[in-house]
């Protein structure tokens, strides 16, 4: 019962946190930057002052689809931040900035996460399945359910490996917004608002996949009793 509460609590949480975020995104893209600055804007000029002449800023589609792309070296930002003159799209933009400083530095979070990707990727992919048949078979091949467990965990440290990698970047645009002078007294403690809630996501994305694997390992050890 006790896993089934943690659950319940870790899916509210979830929600309110997501409901934050877009309250606040709402919120501070409404405030327009002191400088006139556009998102794509802000990322060039951090990009250019950090040395990184050789990434690219792109547009994609979508809503919060805002992502730095290690492999082709692009800093991908949505319509709303590419274009928005405003406070979060400025620290949007520069959070995704943030990653792309991370990667040139090789920052020890980031090139861990880069290195999982692959079995995180063939994890998220089967462990579903594996998982399925575990339970239906735990009985008479525990070792599947076992397999399931480990390819859960995977995607487990990884989601608690990226908690490192968005704080870092997060503090790192906030500082160099700050000392480029991109946001002023005011602007810069809403930017760190804004970046703030979308950390929270997340913190709870990484205690919900702990949750779950928990209950998997519960699964496992009750049917084994």
């Amino acid at each position: 019962m006790g896993i089934y509460i943690i659950f319940g609590l870790i899916a509210l949480a979830s929600y309110i946190v997501q409901a934050r975020l877009n309250s606040k995104f709402e919120k501070y893209s409404r405030e327009p930057l002191p400088n006139g600055l556009r998102g794509c804007d802000v990322a060039k000029r951090m990009l250019a002052q950090n040395g990184l002449h050789n990434v690219s800023v792109t547009q994609v589609n979508g809503r919060l689809t805002d992502h730095y792309n290690p492999t082709d070296k692009t800093v991908n930002l949505s319509p709303e931040v590419y274009n928005g003159n405003s406070v979060a799209a400025a620290a949007v933009a520069a959070h995704e900035c943030g990653h792309a400083v991370q990667h040139a530095t090789a920052y020890s979070f980031l090139t861990m996460r880069s290195k999982m990707v692959p079995a995180v990727s063939f994890a998220s992919k089967f462990t579903p399945w594996i998982l399925l048949i575990g339970i239906i078979t735990i009985e008479a091949r525990p070792e599947i359910m076992l397999a399931g467990i480990i390819l859960f965990a995977i995607t487990t440290i990884f989601s608690f490996v990226t908690l490192p990698v968005e704080i870092d970047a997060s503090r790192r645009a906030l500082a160099w917004l700050n000392s480029a002078h991109i946001t002023d007294y005011a602007t810069h403690d809403h930017a760190k608002d804004a970046l703030k809630s979308a950390a929270y996501t997340y913190v709870v994305a990484a205690l919900g996949s702990l949750a779950t694997l928990i209950y998997y390992i519960l699964i496992f050890m009750g049917r084994r009793d």
